[in-house]
């Protein structure tokens, strides 16, 4: 959201009353939704994940403010036809709004859950004014044992970004227990490279805690190439690996890769894919995961994922 309209908001909002929650929050026992009847996701050996910056669902409208109601459940409609065909057992959404006067006032996240067949989701309130009330989003098909919710420090006048985890449940197909993997749908200020490295090292700071296997996928605002980058940052402050990423053709905002699916080095790649659909102005990506094989030692078997 980089026009005059959206500086608009931010001045609007700037005047709002803002709810203040803690900056951090854990929930533990998720339980499924059980109005939702669930889409049938594929098994074997390959976890199957998505990310979209979904705009507030205005999809290629050049702000939210100018849509009505039913154009907003048109094209979370579209967005749930893409899921409803890709089946990702994970997906991460930002710019993802509960009840918000600018883009409907009805929950995108909850209705999305519901159109494309996802029993289990998380949402993380991380901007919260009388105008508007969004954040990051987690859309699951498997079973969710815990979650965090985590909001970056405030970063006038730039409305607040943060991410949400989520503990999920896989089993790949040759294996009788699942395991747990921690998925992140994160989203990054996309004003201030010393805002992202700021909010990079609060995730960091959280994730030292956890061992458990784990995929960042988001809107990181930053591209690989450029000296503002924070992907290359992020990698080299952990052993989190990204697909081919100084390769071209995986842009996800205009001409510009600024999204991204982020894997723990006991994990890799099985396909990566920016997907042409319009419906947010940023691509959806498709990412097929999978475990690398078994390694003799213990010493290298899974471990935390940061120096």
């Amino acid at each position: 959201m980089r026009s005059f309209v959206y500086l608009f908001v931010l001045t609007l909002s700037a005047c709002a009353t803002t709810e203040h929650r803690p900056r951090t929050l854990y929930l533990q026992n998720i339980e499924t939704d059980p109005t939702i009847t669930s889409q049938l996701f594929p098994s074997g050996e390959v976890l199957r994940v998505a990310t979209l910056n979904i705009a507030h669902g205005r999809k290629d409208s050049p702000n939210q403010l100018m849509n009505g109601e039913q154009t907003f459940r048109n094209n979370l409609d579209d967005v749930a036809a893409v899921l409803r065909d890709k089946k990702p057992h994970v997906v991460a959404l930002q710019e993802a709004d509960a009840v918000s006067t600018w883009s409907g006032k009805f929950d995108h996240v909850a209705y999305l859950a519901g159109k494309a067949g996802y029993p289990w989701r998380v949402h993380a309130i991380n901007a919260d004014s009388w105008l508007y009330s969004y954040g990051t989003a987690l859309l699951t098909g498997l079973p969710i044992s815990e979650s965090i919710k985590h909001t970056f420090e405030p970063s006038p006048p730039t409305l607040n970004k943060g991410f949400v985890l989520a503990s999920i449940e896989w089993k790949p197909g040759h294996e009788i227990e699942s395991r747990t993997i921690d998925f992140i749908s994160v989203h990054l200020d996309f004003s201030r490279k010393a805002v992202r490295e700021q909010q990079i090292d609060e995730m960091i700071e959280l994730l030292l805690s956890r061992n458990n296997p784990t995929i960042i996928l988001g809107d990181f605002n930053s591209e690989w190439f450029t000296e503002a980058s924070v992907i290359k940052e992020l990698m080299q402050k952990s052993r989190f690996t990204a697909y081919k990423p100084d390769a071209p053709g995986y842009n996800t905002y205009k001409d510009m890769r600024l999204d991204w699916i982020l894997i723990s080095n006991n994990l890799e790649f099985v396909s990566y894919n920016a997907l042409p659909d319009v419906l947010s102005d940023h691509a959806m990506i498709v990412a097929e995961i999978r475990f690398k094989p078994a390694v003799d030692s213990e010493s290298e078997e899974v471990a935390n994922d940061f120096e």
